[in-house]
């Protein structure tokens, strides 16, 4: 449903945020391997939740990357979604059709309006502080 963009954000994000529990900084080569990401792709999409506000880093030999606490509570996955595939997938079409709308509706309109909404709700319900404790818990896993 995601973008493999969107599905390595999520996943390094969680991870940068477990790592930011420890008072850990963590560089790109880490964050890839961790979430089994490409690595040149991974320092693309941290840059790029950099330059959102959404994570820190730090150069030089002492740095990384890190996820504020208080940023961690308040970024929900809708968020990262919005920012790496944009909001199309809360909006377009099931089909991909260009004019589908309550008026002139695809085969699936209904059914997919129910999907979309579901799927909006899923990702502002947890927030990368929620998904962090879940996945140091063991309540969840990232690979």
């Amino acid at each position: 449903m995601f973008s493999k963009a969107c599905e390595y954000a999520i996943k390094a994000t969680i991870y940068i945020a477990q790592q930011s529990h420890q008072q850990k900084r963590v560089n790109v080569k880490e964050v890839s391997r961790s979430v089994n990401a490409p690595e040149a792709f991974t320092a693309k999409i941290l840059q790029q939740l950099c330059r959102e506000n959404i994570l820190d880093s730090i150069r030089g030999k002492q740095g990384g990357f890190t996820f504020d606490i208080t940023k961690q509570k308040s970024t929900k996955i809708f968020d990262l979604v919005h920012i790496i595939d944009g909001d199309g997938i809360f909006t377009n079409c099931g089909l991909g059709l260009h004019k589908c709308s309550a008026d002139n509706p695809c085969p699936v309109h209904d059914d997919f309006k129910i999907v979309r909404e579901n799927l909006v709700a899923m990702t502002q319900k947890y927030s990368f502080y929620d998904l962090a404790i879940k996945t140091e818990n063991g309540l969840a896993w990232l690979k």
